[in-house]
């Protein structure tokens, strides 16, 4: 007799506890779902950070035409058309970039270096 009424228990509280971890599972999923925004779970990027990289596949992708046009992959007028899109949607983020970091024609130092590239001198102090 003790014996079953010690399984009745033992199986009152396994059924409790199945109950108990549900509703933790679906007050957490609820709370990752409605709670943390996708802006707190990802890394923030700066808009700079973003125009930089747009910049860089725009550079990438006007490298690939020119190759791909020297391979015989495109017609001259074709080949001249993508160019032309493609160094005015770049004018466009070099234009925005200017307009973020407010001095125009210099870009961050921090950001030739690590890329490797020259950085236009900005305006010195004697002249």
């Amino acid at each position: 007799m003790t014996f079953a009424v010690t399984i009745s228990f033992v199986a009152a509280d396994i059924d409790t506890l199945a109950v108990v971890a549900c509703v933790a599972l679906t007050a957490a999923v609820l709370i990752f779902v409605f709670l943390i925004q996708p802006e707190d779970a990802a890394p923030h990027r700066s808009q700079l950070d973003q125009l930089m990289e747009r910049r860089d596949i725009i550079y990438d992708n006007l490298r690939d035409l020119k190759f791909e046009y020297r391979t015989g992959k495109f017609a001259e007028e074709d080949y001249e058309q993508m160019k032309q899109t493609l160094e005015s949607e770049a004018a466009l983020v070099l234009a925005e970039i200017e307009r973020v970091t407010e001095s125009p024609g210099t870009l961050p130092r921090s950001d030739a270096a690590v890329r490797g590239r020259a950085v236009p001198a900005g305006p010195r102090a004697g002249n």
